[in-house]
């Protein structure tokens, strides 16, 4: 069984971001044939939590836990909206304040939303970069889905290029080894202790 985290940034609700983080988390599920648990994270929730672990370093319960629902998961879904070009500052916070190396290895489907097709190459332009710096390994096809691409007829392709991304994230998915998330706040508490305790007496 495949723990996914989906992380959702959008800020309305009803949201089309939610929407697309749904579509396409049932649509990995799908390519796994039902073998994955699926964990949704709506950062609108943890806004104020957010914040305040930015301004001072420590998180809330709550935020505590959706760290600890993507640090432990096996692969990510990550959607926000765009904003001039760009991904959500709501999206980006959360991402600034997680853990170190919470991502590292992890192999992440990211998408973004927004109300035209010129906003498309936030995906190239923000979203990869980012996931890149957090050593993440991204799936090579991402999804843009503008306001357009949402309704009876769907205009853009949406729901093919939802299933193109999640059977090539699915592929990524199973061909990675299993993780094995560090525990920076042990490993760094251990550093502390050596140092502390001086060179080995055997040493001496």
């Amino acid at each position: 069984m495949k723990a996914i985290a989906v992380v959702s940034g959008g800020l309305r609700e009803p949201s089309s971001t939610r929407l697309l983080a749904d579509r396409l988390a049932a649509a990995v599920g799908k390519a796994l044939d039902g073998d994955a648990d699926f964990t949704f994270i709506d950062l609108r929730r943890h806004g104020r939590a957010i914040m305040d672990a930015m301004l001072t370093g420590f998180p809330g319960t709550d935020l505590e836990q959706a760290f600890e629902s993507v640090a432990n998961a096996d692969g990510l879904i990550a959607v926000t909206p765009a904003f001039n070009a760009s991904f959500g500052g709501l999206f980006k916070s959360f991402f600034d304040v997680l853990p170190e190396e919470s991502l590292t290895d992890m192999p992440v489907l990211i998408a973004a939303t927004g109300g035209t097709d010129r906003h498309s190459l936030v995906l190239e332009h923000a979203l990869r970069p980012m996931f890149s710096y957090l050593h993440a390994i991204i799936a090579p096809t991402g999804v843009y889905a503008a306001t357009d691409d949402f309704g009876a007829y769907e205009s853009g392709g949406l729901s093919t290029r939802i299933d193109k991304a999640a059977a090539d994230f699915t592929r990524l998915l199973t061909s990675c080894e299993r993780r094995h998330p560090r525990d920076t706040f042990t490993e760094d508490l251990d550093a502390m202790t050596r140092l502390l305790n001086g060179p080995d007496r055997d040493n001496r």
